[in-house]
């Protein structure tokens, strides 16, 4: 039997976006049914691979947050 999913067209904004969070959480619950792709696991290595040549190139989370939140606040 066929999902019919035009309701969820209909809800208001505020509805769709908590359907969003309740769909991602309900997904990240169970993050052994995430697949991970080849293309994903060779950016990973390549990525593991760079930082152990030269860690210089990475930054802390701390960091990334204070740059993020620069640019957003102007």
């Amino acid at each position: 039997m066929p999902v019919e999913f035009a309701p969820i067209f209909e809800l208001a904004t505020s509805e769709k976006l908590q359907l969003l969070e309740d769909l991602w959480d309900n997904i990240a619950s169970q993050p052994a049914n995430i697949p991970i792709l080849d293309w994903q696991k060779e950016e990973l290595a390549k990525r593991k691979a760079a930082h152990s040549q030269d860690s210089s190139l990475t930054s802390s989370w701390d960091s990334v947050k204070a740059r993020i939140r620069s640019r957003i606040n102007g």
